[in-house]
């Protein structure tokens, strides 16, 4: 087994370190997240749905109008819809490579 040279174990060390503290913060965040759902919890909203529209904010707006179509097209094939699925334009592509066949 090589020994890497002073220099390089200094560097090595300072990445560890460093990593270390971030996860560290990683961990104190995650922690402020937690109180700040249960203070949510607490005075009376919906913590599974604001964690799902966190999600949904991330997403672009097209993103998220072609995942609910396509939820929209399976739950109606799934018979868990009444009204029927809106039919896609005749130029759009399929929303899933199966739905050509």
């Amino acid at each position: 087994m090589t020994a890497l040279p002073q220099s390089a174990q200094n560097h090595l060390r300072q990445f560890i370190e460093q990593i270390e503290r971030l996860e560290e913060e990683k961990k104190a965040i995650a922690e402020d997240i937690r109180d700040k759902f249960a203070e949510a919890k607490a005075v009376g909203f919906d913590v599974k749905a604001m964690r799902e529209i966190l999600k949904l904010r991330k997403k672009s707006s097209d993103d998220r109008q072609e995942e609910e179509a396509i939820l929209t097209t399976y739950m109606h094939a799934l018979g868990m819809l009444n009204e029927p699925a809106a039919m896609p334009d005749v130029d759009e592509a399929p929303a899933h490579p199966m739905a050509a066949e």
